[in-house]
């Protein structure tokens, strides 16, 4: 099957510091800028998850997610391992530091307009080393949930007008399907 734009050239409409505009074809798209991609933890103690809240600019409002940051995004780093990311993002976000860090493989934010990637990474093992809250100017909030009340403080951030990132439903997958 044909697959329209597929050999069209790309054409980069604009880049910043971290993000390219693209177009090929019909298709406009955006993708990380020199290649760089993200981490996103997965944070477990025991039955809960750690979560942040944080205001996003794109979205006008707090969103409830899943730690992450980028990898290699730092001067001089940017052949940083993804394990290491996610080590140095997890404790800077959250203030826990993991003694395990799982590569869980590769994942396609969103395809029809994203080429962005993440690497998703269960962290166990969790112990406190430090308040979290983001690297200057994030003001990142941490939340500890229970996994069995999860659906229920999801519910009450989102009746307080807090977003709430895709990557929750890895969390509510099964509840979904189960129809619960």
């Amino acid at each position: 099957m044909s697959v329209p734009d597929h050999d069209a050239p790309e054409e980069i409409v604009w880049q910043g510091q971290f993000v390219t505009a693209k177009k090929r074809g019909r298709w406009e798209y955006v993708g990380r800028a020199r290649g760089i991609r993200a981490a996103v933890i997965l944070p477990l103690v025991d039955d809960d998850v750690i979560l942040v809240e944080q205001y996003r600019v794109p979205l006008g409002r707090n969103c409830l997610e899943l730690p992450a940051g980028l990898i290699g995004d730092i001067d001089g780093a940017e052949d940083e391992n993804d394990l290491a990311a996610a080590g140095r993002e997890l404790e800077e976000e959250t203030g826990y530091r993991a003694r395990r860090l799982e590569d869980l493989g590769d994942f396609i934010s969103s395809p029809g307009m994203v080429s962005e990637s993440f690497t998703l990474v269960r962290a166990t093992g969790l112990e406190r080393v430090g308040p979290g809250g983001g690297t200057e100017g994030e003001n990142i909030t941490v939340h500890r949930v229970a996994l069995a009340e999860l659906r229920q403080f999801i519910a009450a951030k989102r009746a307080q007008g807090c977003a709430i990132d895709v990557r929750m439903l890895l969390l509510l997958g099964a509840d979904i399907i189960a129809g619960e």
